[in-house]
């Protein structure tokens, strides 16, 4: 039997005070580049969602170089995902004591990093 090493690090996000639809906008953006390229782009986009995709991309990297021994320079991002989270329902106070209901819709955004250099091993390793 063939063991497969494991290639893929991953880093979640839950509870993030913002909308999927919101998120997703930037995650669409950076699916499928390197790491490198991904900081970049975050860094310059000017949405809010940047910088808690930016943290989860970092934290992700920092599992990759420390828990797998990966090299940075090698990290594509192979998976990235946006849900819904649950939604905090508040009261706000308004005239002659009545509550006016508010909704700030949470979202989980998972990053999924691979090892770009494994993959071109694997592939010539069979021929």
């Amino acid at each position: 039997m063939i063991k497969k090493k494991k290639r893929e690090v991953y880093a979640l996000g839950q509870h993030i005070c913002m909308s999927a639809h919101k998120a997703r906008r930037v995650v669409d953006q950076i699916r499928g580049r390197s790491y490198e390229e991904t900081l970049m782009i975050l860094e310059l986009m000017p949405y809010r969602a940047c910088y808690p995709i930016l943290k989860l991309v970092y934290s992700a990297a920092a599992n990759a170089s420390h828990n797998m021994g990966f090299n940075e320079a090698d990290l594509v991002i192979s998976k990235a995902e946006v849900n819904e989270g649950t939604t905090v329902k508040k009261l706000k106070p308004r005239a002659r004591g009545r509550g006016y209901p508010l909704k700030r819709s949470t979202c989980h955004i998972t990053i999924v990093l691979k090892n770009k250099s494994l993959d071109l091993a694997e592939e010539y390793s069979f021929i």
